[in-house]
């Protein structure tokens, strides 16, 4: 009896650890974080809760976007996003070609949108 309560018992833990590394390998913080360090392209995003900004990271850099809810002909949509960025020492070799690249993957995804830049890559820009 005990053995086939421990043959259980491992056959469960087994299952378990499978699961944790399933959860652990399509996690999409660590899939940011992974880019992030690589240096690439990676938007972080749930698309259908508006008041969760998004994150995304670009060349190393860490940008987070708020999201605003209005009204456009047809339908409600987010109608403004607002860009900063996490660590403003970071933007060393950044060009107006790199933000348009941001802008265009956001705009993608938010058609509606009109984007908008903290300082102080509102001033670069400008």
């Amino acid at each position: 009896m005990i053995v086939v309560l421990l043959r259980l018992l491992i056959i469960a833990a087994f299952f378990y650890l499978i699961y944790k590394a399933v959860r652990y390998f399509t996690n999409p913080m660590r899939k940011l974080e992974h880019a992030h360090e690589k240096k690439e392209f990676y938007l972080l995003d749930e698309k259908g809760n508006v008041r969760k900004n998004f994150l995304l990271t670009y060349k190393g850099v860490l940008f987070e976007g708020e999201k605003y809810l209005g009204t456009t002909p047809d339908s409600f949509e987010v109608i403004s996003i607002i860009i900063s960025i996490r660590d403003t020492e970071k933007l060393e070799g950044l060009s107006r070609v790199d933000f348009s690249r941001i802008e265009q993957e956001v705009q993608f995804l938010y058609p509606y949108a009109k984007l908008e830049w903290k300082s102080p890559i509102k001033e670069f820009l400008q």
